[in-house]
């Protein structure tokens, strides 16, 4: 690529196929480059899943043009392969939302910059200049902060930007920079001391330093009222200036009731054919998403209806473990050794012995990391003739109660969704993840999500898979709830789907992963069985019993 004409082609216009190229080389998939409009309000880059928008101050950013641009892509692309995006911006003050936005700039060009060493030398050219050594105002210590991080050998004499860099450092050796939540906390602990520093921060005018950059906003999600008081370019504000992006339909309320969905990320995953006995590589899109978050109120209804039934209750798990062992007992499975040597040596010594001489099996608690997976197809729209609710409302309260239930144990739980609409989309909606709070935002997640198309159950359970692959419980598992077999309109043969997921489960298997069916389906049977083998599904006959049975479930999950 050409970085060094300023005139070559219109301006940022000239260079736009080269960085959409560019792009695609270092993301590894399509991502779309175009210049921001005159009228746009932005200084600074706005990033979506699949657009850069760059920023109107990249001219005068400095040096030349054309790598200027590839810094700002470089940066882009580091934020989309290593950041966690759309993070609710509401837990967190302003000025903490810069400084964790600054420290995550940081780690993700240095992990660029690892794959990639190239991209170091854009990302120096183009660093804002030093500030003049006595401005000591929030803009001019994020630069000074920005420097010492990217240059080890650059000096400063500053004590809050010399904290910031060893509290940098030992985060990167006791975590590695692959770990956000750890620079996460040091960004909390710079965020305090420069409120004690009465450092003043500005959110209305404040831009992130270096052109090159980002205006952080796919770092976080925003409510609407939220939105208003920015003014800065939003994420969807970025989608509607370029014309390729598909919009998400407003509801009736009008366009405050719901935000758009984000898409977190395009994942392949292989098919298997049953009646070839061959896996057909890549056959199936999931695409990440978060579902379209509604306002608290609608959240808050919701959370009254659900709380009108009794609370579940998971009591801690204890199970007998060979690696708990009780000594000296009156009974057992083994001889203590040392309670027999005892034994001998009050013999010889004419003593009376001690009659316990056996080891058995303690009870220990387990600790189970349990992905609950709902089936979010069209059928579930169906509606009870008891209640009028409909058997998806059924099933996110069965599973919003469960997570209830399991907040005061060592547990870890998650809420995801699927549906499908053909093989070459997946929709695989993350509602709850592990450590996230059961609170009001994670219960407008779980309502809001909507139930449509169909049910390509393989690949959503390999995507859970891979999830669970990194969780370090030691008891691994995936709770399936669903009201009907696998199908999709692309698949015509009966036995296709179902075949691939029983694939699926075996996977999950053969990985630690144990796999558990409730379904909510009286002819069930049939397939069910096929799938996840004799003993790990259940069958619901009335949908308005799913928080009990999804208790059992889990039970028998956790306890592996």
């Amino acid at each position: 690529m050409k970085t060094d004409d300023r005139s070559s082609g219109d301006g940022l216009d000239g260079l736009q196929r080269s960085l959409c190229g560019l792009a695609t080389g270092l993301l590894g998939r399509p991502l779309a480059v175009a210049a921001a409009d005159a009228s746009a309000p932005g200084l600074r880059s706005i990033i979506t899943s699949q657009h850069l928008l760059l920023g109107r101050s990249l001219p005068e950013a400095g040096g030349p043009l054309g790598s200027a641009c590839a810094a700002a892509v470089a940066h882009a692309v580091a934020h989309l392969l290593f950041s966690p995006l759309a993070q609710p911006a509401r837990l967190l003050k302003p000025m903490s939302q810069a400084v964790v936005s600054a420290l995550e700039d940081a780690r993700v060009e240095q992990l660029l910059a690892r794959r990639f060493p190239g991209v170091r030398r854009w990302f120096s050219i183009h660093r804002a200049p030093l500030p003049q050594p006595g401005n000591f105002s929030f803009e001019a210590l994020i630069t000074r902060l920005d420097w010492v991080l990217a240059e080890p050998h650059h000096e400063d004499d500053n004590y809050w930007v010399n904290k910031a860099r060893r509290l940098f450092l030992e985060a990167n050796e006791q975590h590695g920079l692959e770990d956000p939540a750890a620079f996460r906390a040091v960004a909390s602990i710079l965020a305090n001391d420069l409120g004690q520093m009465r450092v003043r921060f500005d959110p209305q005018h404040y831009v992130v330093p270096s052109a090159y950059r980002d205006d952080n906003s796919v770092l976080w999600t925003f409510d609407r009222q939220e939105e208003e008081q920015e003014q800065t370019l939003s994420v969807s504000q970025a989608a509607r200036a370029l014309p390729s992006v598909d919009r998400v339909p407003q509801s009736a309320e009008g366009p405050s009731s719901i935000q758009e969905e984000i898409e977190l990320g395009r994942y392949s995953h292989p098919e298997w054919h049953h009646r070839l006995a061959l896996w057909r590589r890549d056959w199936c899109t999931v695409v990440e998403k978060l579902p379209a978050a509604s306002l608290a109120g609608a959240a808050s209804s919701h959370r009254a209806w659900w709380s009108r039934e009794a609370p579940l209750s998971i009591q801690r798990l204890r199970r007998l473990s060979r690696r708990q062992r009780l000594r000296r007992q009156w009974e057992g499975d083994d001889i203590d050794l040392n309670a027999a040597i005892d034994v001998m040596v009050d013999r010889r010594a004419l003593l009376q012995p001690e009659p316990r001489l056996f080891m058995r099996p303690g009870r220990e608690s387990t600790t189970s990391s349990i992905l609950i997976l709902l089936d979010l197809s069209e059928s579930t729209n169906d509606l009870s003739t008891v209640t009028g609710r409909s058997l998806l409302d059924l099933e996110k309260q069965a599973a919003w109660m469960l997570a209830q239930a399991t907040g005061h144990t060592a547990d870890r739980i998650a809420i995801h969704g699927f549906l499908s609409n053909t093989r070459s989309e997946v929709s695989y909606y993350r509602l709850l993840d592990w450590d996230q709070p059961v609170d009001e935002l994670a219960c407008s997640r779980v309502m809001s999500v909507s139930a449509r198309h169909s049910t390509r159950l393989g690949a959503a359970l390999r995507q859970a898979t891979t999830h669970l692959q990194v969780e370090s419980g030691r008891y691994r598992g995936i709770l399936v709830v669903t009201d009907g077999e696998p199908a999709d309109v692309d698949v015509f043969e009966p036995d296709y789907l179902v075949e691939d997921a029983r694939m699926a489960v075996q996977q999950a298997q053969r990985l630690g992963i144990r796999t558990f069916c409730l379904a909510v389906d009286p002819k069930a049977d049939r397939y069910v069985r096929r799938i996840f083998g004799w003993r790990d599904y259940g069958i619901a006959d009335d949908p308005h019993q799913l928080p009990v049975q999804l208790q059992r479930a889990y039970v028998r999950l956790a306890a592996g």
